[in-house]
């Protein structure tokens, strides 16, 4: 990883469909059995037209990218918010972009502008990681 230079770029798709199955998954790994991700009447309720994945998950996902970039063991930082709800039957691609080459106790680090869209090119998660190379 010592070639990654400012402008570097990635794309991947992390999940080609989103199912009820795995937000279902999710709450049970988690511990999260907020209705919002279970039940439809709850969550239409509330307002929204159907249960919703967890937050984390579509951070956990964007997670796969950085990871398959850099290697899990490079990972130093990685943070973000969440900006829009991802609903079952939707595709989840992941961006990554290099802002900056720093070096930080030794090491020299990668600091990458993290963000994942939705199928309508939406963006549900933006963020930062910070990674060895």
């Amino acid at each position: 990883m010592a070639d990654v230079k400012v402008g570097d770029k990635r794309d991947q798709v992390v999940i080609e469909r989103v199912t009820r199955t795995h937000i279902v998954k999710y709450a049970g790994t988690s511990g999260d059995y907020n209705p919002l991700h279970h039940d439809d009447e709850f969550a239409q309720k509330a307002g929204y037209p159907s249960v919703f994945a967890h937050g984390m998950l579509s951070m956990g996902l964007t997670g796969r990218m950085l990871t398959d970039w850099f290697g899990a063991v490079a990972l130093r930082k990685y943070g973000v918010r969440f900006t829009k709800q991802v609903f079952p039957g939707e595709q989840l691609t992941a961006h990554g972009e290099v802002t900056a080459i720093a070096e930080e106790n030794g090491e020299k680090r990668a600091v990458v502008h993290v963000w994942t869209t939705n199928s309508a090119g939406e963006t549900v998660v933006d963020g930062e990681a910070v990674a060895a190379v």
